[in-house]
């Protein structure tokens, strides 16, 4: 496939349900007439041979195979470089029970929508499937196994790109990069009072599979979150659980008038409202209860406490004074973008979050941010988020 120094977009886009009527009016890049021949094109730097592609889309999630499937309505052929060894992204990694707070037609991708029960939330290993199956059916190359190391800007008699070095050595010339990297590899854990000295089990969420391993112990929760308010509820079916935090956790009802509430966020446009650009940090999240979150906490399994003062050892001094041993802490405290492949560019801003506009770095308008969260809406780092209408 030819064109004749036609522009097209390059794949910086935001993450929400309008975003791939938008492509055009993002990261416009100028292709000479012979750059559509992708991956066959490579030239030797320093002895060093480099394959010339078109975009690298880095991350081979939820993001990445959405932005992949854009690119690709665009008449771009992109690659997709996955750390692991599946596509997926950190699905196949996040704790054994858990379970999406948005039906399955709000969580599909765009092209393929998710098959079953369109009233059900769909579990984990649902979704490591359905991204299986979606990867499978996407015209684009993923290449899993392949980590992105550094990105490099550059520029050759084509013009401008990007050089990305992966891990084994390689090295890829790219028009265009797509950071979809998500933020499961970098979890966040606050300045909590005594952590250092605690000398129980210490294991973020992240690291959070089951509940077995904590039966019968004593085990401290922190954060208000959807993740923390689950994985509490789980644990106190085993052991006996606090649920720690600054503030209490928000809980919003998961149906209202007979409808799923993301009928309503949807229905009042609301969910993909573009007012990322006005937040300066994302909002925290109310937890989705059918009833039963709420339920378990005011019944004591797990308690709420406001956060703990300090740790000390084993022990645990509570902001009324009261002191007891605990067995775990469990930090269920969120994530921050994970990027380190960019640290040569120079694109990050306060907090560890990445300088853009929708999506766009402000440093190079060639490198897009794909899934971060509070990017363009508020369902921008959100499975659903990245689906084109419900139900696909």
């Amino acid at each position: 496939m030819t064109t004749t120094g036609r522009s097209v977009v390059a794949g910086a886009f935001t993450v929400d349900s309008s975003v791939f009527r938008h492509l055009s009016m993002t990261c416009v890049v100028s292709m000479p007439p012979d750059s559509m021949s992708v991956n066959i094109d490579t030239h030797r730097i320093r002895g060093v041979f480099v394959e010339r592609i078109e975009v690298a889309v880095i991350g081979g999630g939820q993001a990445g195979l959405a932005t992949a499937h854009a690119l690709i309505q665009q008449g771009l052929r992109p690659v997709v470089l996955e750390a692991s060894d599946r596509a997926g992204g950190s699905w196949p990694r996040y704790y054994d029970s858990l379970t999406l707070f948005s039906p399955a037609p709000y969580s599909s991708l765009p092209g393929l929508p998710f098959e079953g029960d369109p009233e059900r939330y769909p579990h984990r290993d649902e979704v490591v499937a359905y991204l299986t199956r979606y990867a499978g059916r996407l015209d684009a190359e993923v290449r899993t196994g392949t980590h992105a190391a550094t990105v490099d800007s550059n520029a050759d008699a084509r013009g401008k790109g990007f050089t990305v070095s992966l891990t084994g050595g390689e090295q890829l010339s790219a028009r265009a990069v797509v950071a979809a990297s998500g933020t499961f590899g970098h979890p966040h854990l606050p300045a909590l009072p005594g952590m250092d000295r605690f000398e129980g089990t210490a294991l973020h969420a992240a690291d959070y599979r089951s509940p077995e391993q904590f039966t019968g112990r004593r085990v401290v929760v922190v954060g208000a979150g959807n993740s923390a308010v689950q994985i509490a509820v789980e644990l106190a079916g085993v052991s006996t659980v606090s649920l720690t935090s600054r503030q209490p956790a928000r809980f919003a009802p998961q149906r209202i008038l007979g409808r799923d509430m993301h009928f309503w966020l949807v229905h009042f446009g609301v969910d993909a409202a573009p007012i990322g650009r006005f937040l300066r940090t994302p909002p925290t999240q109310p937890v989705f209860d059918l009833g039963r979150y709420r339920t378990a906490i005011r019944s004591g399994a797990p308690d709420w406490r406001p956060l703990f003062n300090r740790l000390d050892g084993r022990k645990v001094t509570w902001s009324d004074g009261v002191t007891e041993e605990v067995d775990a802490i469990v930090p269920a405290t969120g994530y921050r973008p994970n990027l380190p492949y960019l640290e040569r560019l120079s694109v990050m801003g306060d907090h560890g979050r990445p300088q853009h506009r929708e999506g766009i770095s402000l440093a190079h308008d060639r490198l897009a941010f794909v899934g971060l969260e509070g990017q363009r809406s508020l369902s921008s780092n959100s499975l659903r988020g990245v689906a084109a209408t419900p139900g696909g």
